[in-house]
């Protein structure tokens, strides 16, 4: 069972899936999933606890070694990105299995398929299979975006998938002019190529910065970052819970390619362009946080502003800017999940006021709790983690040429950030609550939406108070990611 234990987070959720569509009752399908998703969880600690000895696993399906057949490679960023990814899942499953799977069709099966392009996307070893996966990923994705019907949904949908259609297409002559000009798209091999002479450097260059761009278009990154709000603010809870992490596909992909392929031979192709594009994300999405008109879309900037600030890193190939880099990371990846859920708890507390920021029904003292918990963390605020973490990238991004305005745009967008979520916190939770008739109580949350908004919304203060271990293996991890000799070599070696 170790042997195989790299692909289960990919065979899990794609036999769950398998098994859901031939199944016809809704039950049914929420019992297989829940179910699966925490074998996926148990499955990716077990895989996270073997990877921090700093072997680098290398499966290879069929047994065709790298780098003629599909290989997954499993590290510590690999296995941490696909337990957070699990966490997402379980939390997010259990929400939406409390009503909102029942909105449309297939909801479950399109749910677990989004697990599997999640998760093959952090552990493929090669470019062509993170395409597969980032489509697999995508397709999942526009559905789930779309359940439950309405035009907001329909109108977000129409401009995620033409941008992401762009975006694959682009993706695909990336693929082409890497191929052609190095003969392979296994990571670890082009990274061996692209330190020898006999390729073609300026269509290597082209090729890469395609490459990048598509990337940065998952992310998030201005300019190419118009369609996220609309869409994440247009998703059910539980499904903009789960697109949290997307955004972090992009990002971990840029991570991944710089510091294998990129900083040993093109250490130059992020200078000069992609830490002021951040900084542009960061400042826009604080100042969309000042005009948000609903719980949702706030949260949604919030996401942006979180993947703008990660963009800040890959310029900087050091161990300590990639370990501050991982920690913000979790942190915002599961502040931003609490977020939406939270949102929605409050809008079906608050019936047709939903989580607009006008004045209404009163909601639950733990909801409010709840969301001041998961505010206080975006805004970087002591003692939670969004401080820890907003204290790591500031420190460690002090001394990079850029570091004046790294700091002036962080800390003037976390001020602004507060400064929204203060005002209309206070109007959403806290202005007078005579609206409510004392004949319409406030619907009921069920335990499966408080279960799952508390168990993402407890990682604010765990992941603070758990710092100290995080931050080590963060440098672990941020260690081995920066030793491409390590990966090329376990790659290319692991079959031979």
């Amino acid at each position: 069972m170790r042997a195989h234990l790299p692909i289960l987070p990919i065979l899990i959720p794609f036999a769950a899936a398998l098994l859901q569509m031939a199944c016809t009752r809704l039950a049914w399908q929420r019992a297989i999933g829940l179910a699966a998703t925490v074998l996926l969880l148990l499955a990716c600690i077990w895989l996270t606890a073997l990877s921090d000895d700093g072997l680098l696993r290398v499966y290879a399906l069929g047994d065709w070694p790298a780098p003629y057949g599909i290989v997954l490679v499993v590290d510590r960023l690999a296995a941490m990105m696909t337990l957070l990814c699990a966490i997402l899942g379980l939390a997010t499953l259990l929400y939406a299995s409390a009503g909102f799977d029942a909105r449309g069709q297939h909801f479950h099966p399109l749910f677990q398929l989004q697990l599997v392009g999640l998760c093959g996307a952090f552990l493929t070893g090669d470019l062509f299979n993170l395409f597969v996966f980032f489509e697999v990923m995508l397709l999942a994705s526009y559905t789930l975006l779309a359940h439950g019907g309405g035009l907001a949904r329909t109108r977000a949908g129409i401009a995620y998938v033409v941008l992401n259609l762009i975006g694959s297409a682009l993706f695909l002559i990336a693929l082409g002019l890497l191929y052609a000009t190095l003969g392979t798209l296994n990571l670890a091999d082009m990274a061996s190529r692209l330190l020898g002479p006999q390729h073609d450097v300026a269509l290597s260059r082209v090729a890469f910065a395609l490459l990048i761009a598509v990337f940065a278009l998952k992310a998030g990154l201005l300019p190419l970052s118009f369609w996220l709000q609309p869409t994440y603010s247009a998703a059910g809870a539980p499904v903009a819970a789960l697109f949290a992490i997307m955004t972090k596909v992009g990002i971990v992909a840029i991570l991944r390619v710089q510091a294998v392929a990129l900083a040993p031979a093109m250490p130059d192709l992020l200078a000069g362009w992609l830490t002021p594009l951040a900084l542009a994300t960061v400042g826009f999405a604080a100042l969309g946080t000042l005009v948000a008109d609903r719980l949702r879309a706030l949260a949604a900037w919030l996401v942006l502003l979180s993947a703008g600030s990660l963009l800040l890193t890959p310029v900087h190939a050091s161990q300590q800017v990639a370990t501050a880099a991982i920690y913000y990371l979790l942190q915002s990846t599961l502040t931003g999940a609490a977020f939406f859920l939270v949102a929605g708890l409050i809008a079906r507390q608050r019936a047709d006021g939903g989580d607009y920021f006008r004045a209404g029904p009163p909601v639950a003292s733990w909801i409010r709790i709840a969301f001041l918990v998961v505010a206080a963390s975006a805004a970087g605020l002591p003692p939670f983690a969004g401080f820890v973490g907003k204290l790591m990238l500031l420190t460690t991004l002090r001394q990079t040429p850029a570091g004046t305005a790294i700091w002036i745009v962080l800390l003037g967008a976390g001020f602004l950030v507060m400064a929204a979520l203060a005002r209309q916190g206070c109007t959403l939770l806290w202005k007078p609550q005579a609206l409510r008739l004392a004949a319409t109580p406030a619907p009921a949350v069920g335990w499966q939406r408080a279960l799952a908004t508390l168990l993402l919304v407890a990682a604010a203060p765990l992941l603070a108070i758990f710092a100290g271990p995080l931050s080590a293996y963060a440098q672990r991890t941020a260690s081995q990611l920066h030793a491409p000799g390590a990966y090329v070599a376990g790659v290319l070696g692991a079959q031979r």
